[in-house]
């Protein structure tokens, strides 16, 4: 078992003197010798017991490492620039490297140095935001410290900016000059007090991704780009269920290719959590090149046996979970009971319901599942596209039974992420093939095999019933969520399954007096797991839908009827912790409402005009769509987005986040869906699961985002969940056609 990872400030921020005369103020690896797992930029002479965060030559030049996976999320430029503004360093002459996984041996149990190595979680910035301004304080006051020695002015009499420590009469040090005398000064017994926000330089301040260039001409390694020794290419055939088995195999003509070295059986671990053990059953073809093992894997001769899941389909599971809907059944779960929500509705004026459908989705990143794997005698080293770095270790761990220490693990630039790679089943193929060979191996899934063999969203269907009182308030919620939860099998308790469906806190709870929320789970051994703002994406498109429902029924402006919804500006206490802030959501939905023109036009316009609005811990988001309809083509006209993230570290940033997981929400509400028949996904390639092409999505994706002075909440997919219910809104208003369920295409077209 491994412990969370937790941070002690003291403990990690240490002083270090690098090569020629440099400043590193990090992590002390004296425990790791030669395998420090830290890129080489960050280690002194010798090469061996330094660390990393902050390296500052004699030239000047600063380095800083990016200690979270880069999923698309921003964070390798936005985590340094936190550092970088503490440290008041000059942005053009810092550069950001990605630190992987920092692990020591910490008594018998992993230590991990650099604490949160989580990425595309929306989790990066707030766990960064008193850690790293930290390490760039202290290398501050240190660079500080040595130029008060030099100048003979007391420290606080200089000050810093952009690489330069200047004094009261003009004098300038630059960072180069201080680096080396600085690495001898004494860190204070007290953690120097971090800047005031009036004194930000860099936070708040517009900066392109550290890495858009090296993107866009080619130049960014990806995993396949990196070399572990002379690695072998390792293709798979997966079992078409998971639960399934091999029944026969002949492996002589895949053996007979030129360069194919061996085929390989693979079967998951027993007792191991999904995403942690091989996928399901599998054959591994090994060759010399990728072209090799294609052939090798078309001509293998293989028989599988279906397990329990052979029998499923989504269309069977629907409607059973229409079936647990109806209000007869006892739920799995009550969430949530506010109030009476019976009584009310024995008082009620009228009463509206509806349900929402939504489908199986498969993530299909950019990069397709792969790992390169060596596993020798006394160590393993990795290069591993994944969102949890900490994770994959305990994989690997388990497999190998190394020692913290024994095991490195890099993480390059992720090409996608969503909630895929928070499982390692991918990492523990590798690792068991490279055992296996005796050999470092290079693995690597096939677009349909990473279709077919996906940890899917469950599917969910909701049943809101509202009542609404003679003023036309909503006095009363009832919701009714059924599911197959996607956190069966992961060592979640079975009070807890709902958590990875359903939210306590999510609107309208606290803000009508009479609510409740129920989860009925679906009994399922399809293959599940996380997927990119799971449970809101799904509950803000019935929610969102449902509320635009109510206002025409009641003839109502729908902006009207959300805000009279939230109320007066107020702090309503979440269950789950914190308070909705309904003055914030408020301020977001009345600015896309006021930039799309939503006054003139909702009614007026020959378009049609959508509004949803959510909030996703302490963080809030709007959108405004605007919709065309001639004959059966529906475009999207305008997309806008405001958001309340609190304090933003990289506004351009942050606007490249909403602008992608708007578009992002938009194109799988459009068009994507799997669904299983006898237990197999019936989709394989982009051309069954096909992602929305630029007709289908508006030009350009208005952003507002709202200046804020509290501290930064994450925003990876907080424009995920309001993009969808604001478009279904907008095709009702321009079709009268209202889809309840995904995806929104083929529905819109079945009906009108």
């Amino acid at each position: 078992m491994t412990r969370p990872p937790q941070l002690a400030r003291r403990r990690f921020l240490k002083v270090l003197a690098g090569a020629a005369g440099a400043l590193i103020v990090g992590v002390p690896l004296t425990a790791l010798a030669d395998n420090a797992p830290v890129p080489l930029d960050f280690l002194g002479d010798p090469l061996y017991g330094l660390g990393a965060y902050v390296r500052i030559d004699a030239d000047g030049s600063v380095l800083i490492g990016a200690r979270d996976p880069d999923t698309g999320t921003g964070v390798a430029t936005s985590l340094p620039r936190i550092i970088a503004d503490e440290l008041d360093a000059d942005w053009s002459r810092v550069s950001v490297v990605p630190l992987g996984l920092g692990v020591v041996n910490g008594q018998g149990e992993p230590d991990w140095i650099y604490g949160h190595q989580l990425g595309g979680t929306g989790t990066s910035i707030p766990a960064a935001w008193s850690d790293l301004r930290q390490a760039g304080a202290l290398a501050r006051w240190l660079l500080l410290q040595a130029a008060a020695q030099q100048l003979g002015v007391p420290a606080d009499g200089l000050r810093c900016t952009k690489g330069q420590v200047i004094a009261p009469d003009g004098r300038r040090l630059g960072y180069g000059e201080l680096a080396a005398a600085a690495s001898k000064i004494a860190p204070p017994k007290t953690s120097p007090a971090p800047k005031t926000p009036d004194q930000y330089t860099l936070i708040g301040q517009p900066a392109g991704d550290v890495d858009a260039r090296g993107i866009v001409t080619g130049q960014t390694p990806y995993t396949l780009d990196h070399h572990v020794g002379d690695a072998l290419v390792a293709i798979l055939v997966h079992c078409p269920w998971r639960d399934g088995q091999l029944k026969s195999i002949d492996t002589t003509g895949a053996l007979a290719v030129q360069g194919v070295q061996a085929v390989l059986q693979l079967k998951p671990e027993a007792g191991i959590p999904p995403g942690q053990t091989v996928y399901a059953p599998a054959v591994a073809v090994v060759a010399d090149s990728t072209w090799a093992a294609l052939q090798g894997r078309a001509r293998l001769k293989i028989d599988w046996q279906p397990g329990p899941s052979g029998s499923e389909s989504s269309a069977a599971l629907e409607q059973q979970a229409t079936t647990l809907l109806d209000g007869k059944t006892p739920p799995t779960v009550r969430v949530r009971d506010d109030g009476d929500v019976d009584k009310a509705g024995k008082h009620a004026a009228r009463r509206f319901e509806a349900t929402y459908y939504q489908p199986w989705l498969a993530h299909a990143t950019a990069e397709t599942m792969c790992c390169l794997a060596r596993v020798d005698k006394d160590k393993a080293e990795l290069v591993v596209p994944t969102q949890a770095p900490q994770r994959a270790w305990s994989v690997v761990q388990r497999l190998t039974g190394f020692k913290p220490a024994q095991i490195q693990i890099r993480v390059p630039r992720v090409g996608g992420g969503y909630g895929r790679r928070l499982d390692h089943d991918y990492v523990a193929e590798a690792v068991t093939i490279a055992k296996a060979v005796g050999h470092p191996v290079r693995l690597l899934w096939t677009r349909d095999e990473d279709i077919t063999h996906d940890w899917y969203r469950p599917a969910a269907a909701h049943h809101i019933s509202a009542i609404i009182d003679h003023r036309r308030h909503v006095i009363g919620w009832d919701q009714r969520v059924a599911s197959a939860s996607a956190l069966v099998g992961r060592g979640v308790p079975d009070n807890q399954l709902w958590t990875s469906e359903l939210q306590a806190d999510q609107m309208p709870a606290g803000l009508v007096p009479n609510y409740r929320s129920d989860w009925y789970g679906l009994a399922s051994a399809l293959p599940r797991g996380p997927y990119r703002a799971m449970p809101h994406l799904t509950n803000a498109f019935a929610v969102e839908c449902f509320i635009d429902e109510l206002a025409h029924q009641l003839r109502e402006n729908p902006l009207d009827t959300k805000l009279r919804l939230l109320g007066k500006p107020r702090l309503v206490p979440l269950q789950g912790g914190g308070t909705l802030d309904t003055g914030r959501l408020v301020n977001v939905l009345q600015l896309v409402a006021e930039r799309i023109g939503w006054k003139q036009n909702w009614l007026h316009s020959v378009n049609g005009f959508g509004i949803a609005c959510w909030h996703i811990d302490g963080a809030y988001v709007a959108h405004a769509i605007e919709t065309s309809l001639q004959g059966n083509t529906l475009g999207i006209v305008r997309a806008v987005c405001a958001v309340d993230v609190g304090r933003v570290i990289n506004p351009t940033g942050l606007t490249g986040q909403v602008a992608g997981a708007t578009l992002d929400a938009l194109g799988t509400a459009l068009n994507l869906a799997i669904t299983f028949k006898d237990g197999r996904p019936q989709q394989r390639s982009w051309k069954d699961y096909p992602l929305a092409s630029m007709a289908q999505l508006p030009d350009d994706v208005e952003v507002i985002v709202v200046p804020g002075q509290r501290d930064p909440n994450g925003a990876s997919f907080l424009a995920m969940p309001s993009a969808a219910p604001a478009l279904a809104n907008a095709v009702f208003r321009v079709s009268a056609v209202r889809v309840r369920r995904l995806p929104l295409m083929k529905e819109l077209l079945r009906l009108l």
